[in-house]
């Protein structure tokens, strides 16, 4: 049904349990339906980021049980999954074998035929001594590495094999070390699952991902999920990743907030109008303004290089992200909080050192 901005806002941040209601990593997980990951951990990796936002200062190492003690969650293609959801990832995997659609499933195709020797090895090595790091392969590829610029980043081909053979799900990714996907075959790890059809896959994953975000934009109208709660948001203060599917979508965030949000890491300095690594501040349902943390692992600061007001923000609302500072520096591990002199007038009595 068609919804109002007001209603959508409210119904999005219960939602995305963004409304202080999330309870534990797991159901968490399952309900926002997966976790982007990326290794740019300017404050911490988005994965963790989004559960923070959602939990506080959670135990980061429930996550890692999760996926690689209890395997109640997996990992693939640069996503965390509920492993209930292997079914409906397993349906892409073939996808990713038989797909000729687009440029770069057409070059993998001819890179793994190219390469048929390479992938036994890899295969072999793994059956005989797997789980292993990319680093404990040998490259026994062939052909000219610059054409898979697009495909992969780096140009390393033992990383390109696995990543293709991980596409495919003949690999799987059982592990982490020290930041390194650790790797073993896919039939080791994964459990036996139905097989369910691409189409049907992809209708039960738009689903969840429509029922987590609560409201979507469709021709410029709002609408929303037949279970959407509209229920009270109080004024709970969070930061945002820029992963975060509560602003992933530029465009529904403008029509949802009226706040245009863009990351300007790839921006140069000079032309940047905020920061390079800027977070949205989200107070109940409304995203007041945005912030830049930045933690300093070495000397364990956690640095401010600048908070933002949106047009009309609070005052009061500075005491709550002054809060939300601490707490967030108390989860790094920061011994110290440093704020630069970028503070609106509105939160300065509030916000420094």
């Amino acid at each position: 049904m068609e919804v109002s901005a007001a209603e959508a806002r409210r119904i999005t941040v219960r939602a995305q349990l963004l409304d202080g209601s999330a309870t534990d990593v797991l159901s968490t997980v399952r309900r926002l339906g997966f976790l982007q990951m990326d290794p740019i951990a300017v404050v911490a990796p988005p994965q963790y980021l989004v559960l923070w936002s959602r939990l506080g200062n959670f135990d980061r190492a429930e996550l890692d049980r999760l996926l690689w003690e209890e395997r109640k969650l997996i990992e693939w293609n640069a996503f965390i999954w509920p492993i209930e959801d292997l079914p409906l990832i397993r349906a892409r995997m073939r996808g990713y074998r038989r797909g000729t659609k687009y440029n770069w499933q057409r070059r993998v195709s001819e890179f793994l035929k190219e390469n048929a020797r390479f992938k036994r090895y890899v295969l072999r090595e793994l059956e005989r001594s797997g789980p292993l790091l990319s680093r404990e392969l040998e490259d026994r590829s062939r052909g000219d590495e610059d054409r898979w610029s697009e495909v992969w980043w780096g140009n390393r081909n033992v990383t390109q094999m696995l990543d293709a053979l991980h596409w495919r799900g003949e690999v799987a990714v059982v592990g982490r070390q020290n930041g390194q996907r650790v790797w073993d075959l896919a039939a080791r790890w994964y459990p036996e699952t139905e097989s369910v059809p691409i189409r049907e896959s992809e209708r039960l994953l738009a689903e969840k991902r429509f029922r987590a975000i609560g409201v979507k934009l469709e021709k410029g109208r709002l609408l929303a999920h037949p279970e959407a709660d509209d229920g009270p948001v109080g004024n709970r203060v969070t930061f945002l990743s820029p992963f975060d599917r509560l602003v992933h979508n530029r465009e529904r965030a403008e029509a949802l907030w009226d706040f245009r949000y863009r990351l300007e890491m790839y921006v140069p300095k000079a032309k940047r109008e905020y920061g390079y690594y800027v977070l949205p501040i989200l107070r109940g349902d409304r995203l007041i303004g945005r912030i830049e943390p930045a933690y300093d692992r070495k000397t364990q600061v956690l640095r401010v290089h600048g908070v933002f007001a949106e047009p009309g923000a609070s005052k009061g609302a500075g005491v709550g992200i002054a809060r939300v500072v601490r707490r967030l520096a108390s989860w790094l591990g920061a011994e110290e909080i440093s704020y630069s002199r970028r503070v609106p007038p509105v939160w300065r009595d509030s916000l420094g050192n």
